[in-house]
């Protein structure tokens, strides 16, 4: 036997005059020595940069992704190479490790990766397989409901099952993203409200994400000018139906409080959580539930919430009470009992205390400015109307009405001119010309308005179905307080997986290509959670996970910081000009890394099963 101590002498006499090719390959002219010792001539040399992929790869393969893709996208009875399911599962991790979703670059991509790919996969892999054509072939099957549909459902039955997860709370949420598209009548790319670019024609994704570890649960792609309001009926009861599971507790934001929804919802012996928009009659109710609530909190009365903040210490979070009230639609519809929660907070207050004050500071600068000084270029308010007009404005302007006590006097300049023209004398006539302007003499501040409006600062109200026993006032708080689980969704689909711009111009692929992305969040998802359960089940932290400080210690880590650890994991090949496998030697895993992977539950093997240590029969 010739062991790999021989090929490693290859590897380390490469002469000078080597010639490195495309994709990583080098022909290699060896040694009259080493050619006696091998019986070869030429060697060929590639390197395969693999990081974060393998560890991809497995995650989605042990997710049921190729499984369940398959079996809802099957081969055609004349389709040739990859199936659908490997085809979306190659690509995806091309694109979580690239943040790229062009089609145009996964071949080159692929002929790179061709051994690593291939081997991880057990499937032969050509660069056609990624073809701009086949990637939009797959983009048009993720488009149709019945596929998309059914792929969420197998993918978060096999997720609750696996891991074991809770089925309490979903949260729903819709984002917009926005592109440099042609805007057509029944398109899916239209204009509308967006908090991105309102300029530029967008569309709306609409996403249900399961608590605690916000994965996906359900997704719909809808054109950008619809508004969010009727859009939930539809995603909740898909949810509901693909879980099959009573008394689910539905979280949104004040458009989820829309009537119907909560109907619907109700209807359904499901639960609801949302705000209530500050318009039409809650408007009106609620500066009464604010008077009550203010009533409290002089008496006491108020159920308060603690949490200890990052320095330790125990804060005030919030404080509330409750009351309870009949809902019905419409006459004649069945009718539900609805408990609304008037909550106030004190760092919400004090936000808005701090708002307070610089609108007022701002309106003092602007009032104190109508009426500068005499002199060139100074404009003059020269009546009293004129004076109150403006005043009245830049109260408007700031939202300080009734908050500021402003006093204001004339000021008359008299000059003397004498009648026609010439020298003045004694005798000459003479007129008196008189300048009036206004003078703003006081600002000041009215005590007693601003706090009383201090004390209404920092209420908001929340309605739910559930019970008291379901859902306490302390708790239905902390759950919506936790509204950023799905947040951090929209914004791996635009930071992570760079939904925005989108390289697609056809309907079907923008929404075949924001499903396949909204898979790749999942996967991410999957990883933290996995992972942080793991650390805090063990009560243990990793170190090495943050470049700028590489002792800390953390037992909450970032996918992203995951994978970021894979960063410098590379594969070199070494075959005869005949393309007979030599050597394949893996950059050793450093001990995080192998952590890293044995609490996935994907092992290190999962990489080390690329390697070729032995040379063969010599």
């Amino acid at each position: 036997m010739v062991f790999s101590d021989l090929a490693m002498q290859v590897l380390c006499s490469l002469p000078s005059g080597s010639i490195l090719g495309e994709e990583g390959i080098m022909r290699v002219q060896l040694a009259q020595k080493v050619q006696d010792l091998m019986g070869q001539s030429d060697l060929v040399i590639i390197t395969e940069r693999i990081d974060d992929v393998a560890l991809l790869i497995g995650q989605m393969v042990k997710m049921g992704f190729v499984e369940i893709l398959d079996r809802q996208i099957p081969r055609h009875h004349q389709q040739r190479g990859l199936s659908w399911g490997w085809t979306a599962v190659i690509w995806l991790a091309y694109i979580l490790t690239e943040g790229d979703h062009r089609k145009v670059s996964v071949e080159a991509y692929i002929k790179g990766m061709h051994h690593t790919l291939s081997h991880l996969s057990g499937q032969v892999i050509e660069a056609l397989d990624f073809s701009d054509d086949r990637l939009g072939h797959l983009l048009k099957h993720l488009s149709k409901p019945q596929s998309w549909h059914g792929i969420e459902r197998d993918l978060n039955e096999r997720s609750i099952e696996v891991h074991a997860l809770s089925q309490a709370v979903i949260r729903c949420d819709a984002t917009t993203v926005s592109g440099d598209h042609d805007v057509t009548e029944e398109g899916l790319v239209q204009f509308g409200h967006s908090k991105d670019d309102p300029s530029r024609p967008q569309i709306k994704v609409m996403t249900g994400s399961l608590d605690p570890l916000g994965m996906p649960l359900a997704t719909d792609v809808l054109s950008g000018e619809r508004a969010d309001d009727g859009l939930y009926i539809p995603l909740i009861e898909r949810i509901a139906a693909g879980l099959n599971t009573p008394g689910l507790l539905f979280v949104g934001d004040c458009k989820m409080s829309a009537l119907a929804t909560r109907a619907y919802v109700a209807g359904c012996q499901h639960f609801y959580l949302s705000p209530l928009p500050l318009t039409g009659a809650t408007a009106e109710a609620m500066e009464a539930w604010i008077t009550e609530g203010v009533r409290r909190v002089r008496d006491g009365e108020l159920e308060q919430m603690f949490r200890t903040n990052h320095r330790g210490d125990t804060v005030l979070a919030a404080e509330g009470y409750e009351l309870e009230r009949t809902c019905c639609p419409e006459i004649g519809a069945k009718a539900w009992s609805e408990r609304v929660l008037v909550v106030r907070s004190p760092a919400h207050a004090e936000r808005q205390e701090v708002g307070l004050e610089k609108r007022l500071a701002h309106a003092e600068t602007k009032l104190a400015a109508l009426t500068p000084a005499r002199g060139r270029g100074k404009r003059q308010i020269t009546t009293e109307v004129t004076l109150r007009a403006a005043i009245d404005h830049v109260l408007k302007e700031q939202r300080v009405e009734g908050l500021l006590h402003i006093a204001w006097e004339p000021q008359i300049e008299r000059q003397t001119h004498y009648v026609g023209r010439g020298r003045g004398s004694a005798t000459r006539e003479q007129r008196v010309l008189e300048k009036i302007r206004y003078h703003i003499t006081r600002i000041d501040r009215q005590a007693g308005p601003i706090a009383a409006l201090n004390e209404r600062f920092g209420w908001k109200a929340f309605v739910t179905n559930a019970t008291q026993e379901r859902l306490s006032l302390a708790d239905a708080v902390l759950c919506y307080r936790n509204e950023y689980r799905i947040e951090r969704i929209f914004n791996r689909l635009k930071s992570r997986v760079h939904i925005a711009p989108l390289f697609v111009t056809r309907d079907d692929q923008i929404e075949g290509l924001t499903y396949l992305l909204t898979l790749g969040v999942r996967v991410l998802t999957v990883i933290e959670f996995v992972l942080r359960r793991s650390l805090q089940n063990d009560q243990a932290k990793l170190p090495g996970l943050h470049p700028e400080n590489r002792t800390k210690m953390t037992d909450t880590p970032t996918a992203e910081r995951l994978l970021n650890a894979f960063s410098d994991v590379s594969l070199t090949i070494v075959k005869t000009a005949t393309g007979e496998d030599i050597l394949r030697r893996l950059t050793p895993l450093s001990t995080l890394q192998q952590e890293i992977l044995r609490r996935l539950g994907l092992g290190a093997s999962l990489y080390r099963q690329l390697e070729i240590h032995d040379i063969g029969n010599g």
